[in-house]
């Protein structure tokens, strides 16, 4: 598999793109990579991915019940699968609870 920085430096309309606009690009290439072809991913494998992609914004939030209400409707219903757009609400809303964010946070508060 071809890597992500490499993937991203292909696309030529991202060679000026702005920080955020590279990071929602990532965000995009590492479902894109991980989908089948049908561009969805199954809830296990979304699973997967956050745990393997996501890892530092999920640390700690286990015993949190929105983390907890997110993780279950992943292990249910095996047969839905995910879009990208269920994906990055996902993404979104796991950020939101983070430890990780309030420590971002922090440090731009402390510049």
């Amino acid at each position: 598999s071809i890597p992500i920085a490499k993937q991203l430096a292909s696309i030529k309309a991202l060679g000026k793109s702005s920080d955020l606009e590279k990071a929602f690009a990532t965000a995009a290439l590492v479902y894109s990579n991980a989908a089948d072809p049908e561009g969805k991913l199954s809830k296990a494998e979304t699973k997967s991915l956050l745990q393997t992609q996501f890892g530092l914004f999920i640390q700690g939030q286990e015993n949190k019940p929105k983390y907890q209400e997110i993780i279950s409707t992943l292990d249910e219903e095996l047969e839905n699968k995910i879009d990208f757009e269920d994906f990055m609400i996902l993404l979104v809303s796991l950020t939101l609870m983070s430890d990780l964010l309030q420590e971002i946070k922090k440090v731009k508060d402390t510049k």
